[in-house]
């Protein structure tokens, strides 16, 4: 399928692993031109090596509220085709566990950003007449996972939010959607699983092997699948698609709006 990419620009958060580092590198073998943001910049001029006349690099932490001006200098006056609005999750917790500083931090880096960028990205995206952004949240979102009580309350706030504004702006030519993953091979899962690990007694292999006994397919997913509906979502024939939450857990949400 082509998904009409060729030369579009793109924000890509969380650019050189797990789910951002799979959406960056599938952008780019579709011909997008990215702005790759991430902590390690080790990894990102690694990234660029690839790819030379392809990405742009910031070496920051997009949850800063610092950040947001880096990317709006670098951005520009260019058009912006669209964003991954993505970033690592809260530390593994269960509600005993945490203290109230826990939760100040987690409102920080689950939700506030991402209305701080949302909001600065607007402007330019109505004067445009369009834009996607794609979140990546979890499927905590819809349904609460053992031991992320922190992820559990805070990213379906990002919902509420994500929601609200794809009606306002939607004649705008501006969609916004959540991505919920389910257990895929990354490192926030490997996380889940030692938490759990830790908690119960059990052994590594123990709580990962029961772990994909519930996942209905069988196995975990791959970053790159996951990466496959997000660049989707990210290209122009995602258009009347907007203020949905889509699970990529498969088949683990057993609700029928799953």
């Amino acid at each position: 399928m082509e998904l009409h990419l060729q030369n579009r620009f793109f924000i890509v958060g969380g650019a050189t692993a797990g789910f951002g580092g799979a959406v960056a590198n599938t952008l780019l073998r579709e011909g997008a031109n990215i702005l790759a943001i991430a902590r390690n910049s080790d990894k990102l001029t690694e990234l660029k090596s690839h790819y030379p006349k392809q990405v742009e690099i910031l070496a920051a932490d997009i949850t800063l509220p610092e950040t947001k001006f880096h990317i709006l200098e670098i951005v520009g006056d260019r058009y912006l085709d669209g964003a991954l609005v993505n970033a690592g999750g809260p530390p593994a917790k269960s509600f005993l566990d945490t203290n109230l500083d826990d939760w100040d931090a987690a409102y920080k880096n689950i939700l506030r950003w991402k209305v701080d960028l949302t909001q600065s990205l607007m402007p330019k995206l109505r004067e445009q007449k369009y834009g996607r952004l794609v979140f990546v949240e979890s499927i905590s979102v819809k349904q609460p996972v053992e031991n992320l009580v922190l992820s559990n309350s805070l990213r379906p706030a990002v919902v509420g939010f994500v929601k609200t504004l794809s009606q306002e702006v939607a004649r705008d030519g501006i969609t916004l959607n959540i991505l919920s993953p389910g257990y895929h091979n990354t490192e926030a899962v490997k996380r889940v699983i030692k938490k759990k690990s830790e908690v119960t007694g059990m052994d590594y292999q123990v709580v990962e092997q029961q772990l994909i006994k519930n996942i209905p397919v069988g196995r975990m997913g791959e970053p790159e699948e996951f990466a496959s509906i997000a660049v989707w979502l990210l290209s122009p024939l995602s258009g009347y698609i907007t203020g949905q939450t889509i699970s990529v857990d498969g088949g683990v949400m057993l609700g029928i709006f799953g």
